[in-house]
């Protein structure tokens, strides 16, 4: 059965478990010296539509629990900084790391006291991932801290990964020599179907797969709300949430060639 949970019972959720100093899932050391952010979105409102949106639980959960689980130190980013909006439409699905996350003090507090991305040195990361839901549609493109942090961390053989409307990120990042970052490389992000599924083709201000593909990327698609992770080198994306995880262990293996 789906549980509905609404977004202040998550807010007094999340204040409950800053209290609780034995969490049943945080790892609080590492043991790998690569260091990965996460970056999610500030914004939510989705659209003229009077409903709130934000980032989407499983796809920082899912890729946060791995890098941890890996030995690997995560830190979490926002746009603005501060409480990053979690769009409380993902307790509408079960998922495995729902009540981990619920439970789990320390990641709550990065949540909730997100860095400010202005505020981020890429010289301190060897990976980013930029988390999705619906909020990145309207505040990852043409963010200049995103667009210095992603051509930094990548020009240093750093990765540069993106999940579902985290792709929105990717959108206008430009290297040193003026080119774009995703100008023909094999990537892959919401789809044009997914986007028709959620009913929301109207709501955003532009279909993703099609800006994507303006820009001279290759829109490699699944199946719908399949996962689908292409590795293009340094680059690494996947199409939606069920991709998450997946978009995580890629990330890893990269690592650790390197």
């Amino acid at each position: 059965m789906k549980k509905i949970i609404s977004l202040m019972s998550i807010i007094v959720m999340l204040v409950v478990s800053l209290l609780i100093t034995n969490t049943s899932y945080a790892v609080t050391h590492s043991d790998k010296e690569a260091k990965i952010l996460i970056v999610l979105t500030s914004h939510t409102e989705l659209g003229n539509t009077g409903k709130k949106t934000g980032f989407w639980l499983p796809e920082l959960t899912h890729p946060y629990y791995e890098f941890i689980e890996a030995g690997y130190s995560v830190d979490i980013a926002s746009i603005e900084g501060g409480m990053a909006p979690l769009d409380d439409k993902a307790f509408e699905e079960a998922d495995e790391y729902h009540q981990v996350f619920l439970n789990d003090a320390t990641l709550m507090a990065k949540v909730m006291r997100s860095i400010s991305i202005s505020d981020v040195n890429p010289d301190d990361y060897q990976a980013v991932l930029y988390s999705g839901g619906s909020g990145p549609m309207w505040d990852f493109p043409n963010n200049p801290d995103i667009n210095r942090i992603s051509a930094s961390i990548y020009e240093n053989n750093g990765i540069v990964s993106a999940v579902c409307h985290g792709g929105a990120a990717l959108i206008n990042v430009t290297l040193n020599d003026g080119s774009l970052l995703i100008a023909n490389k094999r990537l892959a992000a919401f789809t044009n179907e997914e986007e028709a599924d959620l009913g929301t083709t109207k709501v955003v201000p532009f279909l993703l797969q099609d800006k994507l593909t303006e820009q001279g990327a290759i829109v490699v698609k699944g199946n719908a709300w399949q996962e689908n992770v292409v590795i293009e080198g340094r680059l690494i994306t996947g199409q939606n949430p069920a991709s998450a995880k997946k978009v995580a262990q890629s990330i890893i293996q990269q690592l650790e060639k390197q």
